[in-house]
């Protein structure tokens, strides 16, 4: 194969090459931005999201709304829910890193959760009905996996300003705020180590559908 013949290749290997580079730049600016995939590693949030779905998560949900009793959140637990650093090193951390990137593992440091208790809320558990209360008045909760009870651990904290309390929908399942109660922090996650809102089940392809806002965790004003 002479000169004339290896330039042409050479050069639509480069091509191919700096399109990759520029697809995976671009895709890591709007994940960083605007809209990333996670994993879902656990059945915490069943029936809403189960094990191994993947995610689209909204990084800009929050910007013009506030978050509310009821929303779902991915949020980074390192601080709160995990320990600041992992301790495996940073190989081992990069390799975690990348494939989590990739959607193929979740992350030990981000959660899926759902807020029940908002700045200045007071939250405890449980009422003469076995359920929850906000502010003294119970909570109604319909997206509580079927089965489940609102919570078998006992709690009555005050949510500070700037912070949340993160329970999951499958409360036999789920290690949330209830677990750290003695920890620093008392459970409570900062608002800044929100990442977004899940909006879109993407994968597998038979659970393809919308994560809604509609349900909110709202205090009956029926019961006491």
């Amino acid at each position: 194969m002479d000169t004339s013949e290896r330039q042409p290749r050479k050069q639509g290997w480069r091509f191919v090459l700096l399109a990759l580079v520029l697809a995976v730049a671009i895709s890591g600016l709007v994940r960083s931005l605007w809209i990333d995939v996670y994993y879902i590693p656990s059945e915490s949030m069943e029936p809403l999201l189960g094990t191994g779905d993947r995610i689209l998560v909204s990084r800009t949900a929050f910007t013009s709304e506030p978050i509310q009793r009821g929303d779902v959140v991915v949020f980074d637990g390192r601080g709160s829910f995990a320990p600041l650093s992992s301790g495996k090193g940073p190989l081992v951390d990069a390799i975690a890193a990348a494939g989590q990137w990739f959607g193929l593992t979740g992350s030990d440091t981000t959660y899926v959760k759902r807020v029940i208790g908002v700045p200045g809320d007071h939250v405890q558990c449980c009422s003469s009905e076995g359920r929850l209360t906000v502010n003294g008045q119970v909570l109604e909760e319909p997206y509580v996996y079927p089965g489940d009870e609102p919570s078998k651990q006992k709690f009555d904290v005050e949510v500070p300003e700037d912070r949340l309390w993160l329970m999951g929908d499958h409360r036999s399942r789920s290690a949330d705020s209830r677990g750290l109660l003695g920890a620093p922090g008392g459970g409570m996650v900062p608002f800044d180590r929100v990442i977004g809102r899940p909006v879109q089940i993407i994968w597998p392809l038979d659970r393809f559908a919308e994560v809604p806002r509609s349900v909110q965790a709202e205090p009956s004003k029926n019961g006491q």
